[in-house]
This record gives structure tokens, C-alpha cells and sequence, in this order.
């Protein structure tokens, strides 16, 4: 029994003897599994340490080992069991650039699965201080680095397969005139989008009006830009035409302006005229944060004797603004009340004389 398990174990088979395949097949699911307990036990220790501190450089790395790929551990452990065996030429080779290529692979998941779980964090870090405009120029050049990092693995991977890259460049070149010709409209977008990322006309959160439409930018992409209107419904402008456009940014607006005017009935006795704007004033300074500007008589309208107000609110909410001007109104009308000064509505006084006989 023995001598014919020896025996079965000596036979060849691929330049190996079955014990020797048999041994390498152990290796290399003992190798696997090792790594992935391994892998688990980093992963888990990492994960107990981010939790008791406030860096971001531990919770990239523990999202990007645990993207590690099963497939990738499985090629490591074919890699590993090889080394034990006699392959041929082609055979070993085709051993180690799958290797090669698996670990290219994985390593453009680890960097862009980093990348994007630290964009995420650096976001909601740039939100609840108000900077949306760092957000937006992160998101970009994020992308870009997720594009460098697969562009240079799979040049990598193209050079270990024996292909030329410098010629294979060379031809892309040429071909990308062809395409950039023919993607015109395309590539305006997106050097729309990278003018809108860096010289930041606005940003997300900002509230706009462009042409007849107005709302708030909800996002900012690489061809288009979706503004939220104030109806509810998403409004979509590709980028180029988005910046050909007059755009209105309340967003940075630091004061708001406000005119506003009353109308007195005639009746007012000229000492009453001389009150009102002093009761306007008053009911502007009133108010916080406001700087008064002026109050005048401006003129003699056609049923009213009407006054000019203006001012500015040093906040640029707009719900906080039509508050002070609520509250500016009912002072107002109580002061009038107070001084039996009346409003003045379109009336007409008819005169009737009776005709002599």
C-alpha cells in the first residue's frame, strides 16, 4: 500500500512529480488562506484605531485593503506555490505577469478607492465649514488622479506584456487630434467644467439666476451643471453654455439693497410730512443688521404724497431679509397709527356744481 503511494507520487507529470504538484497545491492554499486572516486581522486593527482618532490617512487605507480583491490573493498564492515547481519558459512567464498584472490591478483599486472614501471625508469636512468651492476643486482633481492612475497601470501592464508604449503613444497622439476633432462640443464641457473647478464662478449651494431660470446649484460635473429651481424641478445646462451665459451668483452677495416706498393721503398737515421720515428711520435702525441709507418726500403722486426708503441688510439670507422688512412694515403702520397718519389707496373726488338758469 505504502510502496504504491510512493510510487503514485513519483510518477511525473509536467516536468514535476505528483508529490511535488500535490505539495505546491497545499502551499498555495495555505498562502491564500494566510493571507486573507492576515488581511482581516490589519484590516480590524486599523479599524479599532480609526475609531479613536480624528485622522483620515486610517480610515483610506483600512477602505482600500478592504477592496482587496479574493481574485488577487488567489493569483499571489498561484505565484507563491509556482516558485516550487519546474514550469517551462512560457510557463513561468505567464505565472509572473499574471502576477504582475493582478497587482497593477489591485494597486489602481487601492489608490482610487483611497482616494474617493478620502474625497468623501474631505467634503464633509469643507460642507459643515460652507466652503463647497474646495469641495467641487477636490472632486476634480481627484478625478484626474483616478484617470492618471488607471492610464499609468495600464501602460505598465502593456510594457511587462511587450508591447511598445513609445510607438503605442506616438499612434494615440495622432489618433487623439481625430477624436478631439470630432468630440468638439464634448471637450468644450469639459474645459468648462475645469475653468468653472478653478476660476470657481460659482460653487455648490450657491443660488443663481441665469437668464429666466434661477435656483441652487446642486452639482457640478464634467459636462453639465444641475441648478434646483425654486419650482422643485431639476434644471440641466451643459458647461460651455452655462458660461456664455450672464450669470446673477447670489450666493456672494454680502448686503442686500432694499427700496421701498409709502404713499400719505393729501389730507397730511405739513407737520405730520416733516415726521414721517424721522418714524422711518427709526423703525430701519431698529433693526439688526441693517445700515439706513435715506428717507425722503420724493413727490406729489397722483392720489398720494409719497416717500422713499432705502436700505441695506448686511446678510445676504433672503428669508432673514423679508423678516426685517416684516418688522420694519408693522413698526411703521404703528407709528402712523399713533400720529393719525393715513395711508393713502386711488381714490377720486368728483365736484358737482348746479348750473345757473
Amino acid at each position: 500500500m505504502m510502496e504504491s503511494i510512493a510510487t503514485f507520487l513519483e510518477t511525473p507529470l509536467w516536468n514535476n512529480t505528483v508529490g511535488q504538484w500535490l505539495i505546491a497545491a497545499g502551499v498555495g492554499v495555505a498562502a491564500f488562506l494566510f493571507m486573507k486572516v492576515v488581511l482581516r486581522l490589519i484590516c480590524n486593527r486599523l479599524e479599532s484605531i480609526s475609531k479613536r482618532t480624528l485622522a483620515v490617512w486610517d480610515d483610506v487605507v483600512v477602505h482600500a485593503l478592504r477592496r482587496t480583491s479574493h481574485l488577487f490573493l488567489l493569483v499571489l498564492a498561484i505565484f507563491a506555490a509556482s516558485s516550487l515547481l519546474v514550469l517551462p519558459g512560457r510557463g513561468a512567464r505567464a505565472v509572473a505577469l499574471a502576477a504582475l498584472l493582478a497587482f497593477l490591478v489591485q494597486a489602481g483599486i487601492w489608490i482610487t478607492s483611497g482616494l474617493g472614501i478620502w474625497l468623501d471625508r474631505y467634503g464633509e469636512r469643507q460642507r459643515e465649514r460652507g466652503d463647497f468651492s474646495s469641495a467641487t476643486t477636490v472632486t476634480a482633481v481627484v478625478f484626474a488622479a483616478k484617470l492618471l492612475a488607471w492610464i499609468l497601470v495600464f501602460l505598465v501592464a502593456l510594457d511587462n506584456f511587450g508591447i511598445d508604449v513609445t510607438a503605442l503613444i506616438a499612434g494615440l497622439g495622432i489618433g487623439g487630434i481625430a477624436i478631439a476633432l470630432a468630440m468638439q462640443n464634448i471637450l468644450k464641457d469639459l474645459f468648462a467644467s475645469l475653468s468653472i473647478v478653478l476660476d470657481k464662478p460659482f460653487v455648490i449651494g450657491d443660488f443663481m439666476v441665469v437668464d429666466d431660470f434661477r435656483g441652487h446649484v446642486e452639482h457640478i460635473g464634467l459636462k453639465t451643471t444641475r441648478i434646483r429651481s425654486m419650482w422643485g424641478e431639476q434644471v440641466v445646462f451643459s458647461n460651455d453654455d452655462l458660461l456664455s451665459s450672464r450669470l446673477r451668483n447670489f450666493g456672494r452677495m454680502s448686503q442686500r439693497r432694499t427700496v421701498f416706498q409709502i404713499g400719505v393721503t393729501y389730507q397730511t398737515p405739513r407737520e405730520k410730512l416733516i415726521m414721517i421720515p424721522e418714524i422711518i428711520r427709526e423703525a430701519v435702525t431698529a433693526q439688526t443688521p441693517v445700515r439706513f441709507d435715506r428717507a425722503h418726500f420724493m413727490e406729489y403722486g397722483p392720489f398720494s404724497l409719497n416717500f422713499e426708503t432705502v436700505y441695506f441688510v448686511l446678510d445676504a439670507d433672503y428669508i432673514r431679509s423679508m423678516d426685517i422688512r416684516q418688522a420694519i412694515n408693522l413698526r411703521i403702520h404703528e407709528r402712523f397709527e399713533e400720529e393719525g397718519i393715513e395711508f393713502a389707496y386711488p381714490t377720486q373726488t368728483l365736484f358737482l356744481s348746479r348750473a345757473t338758469a
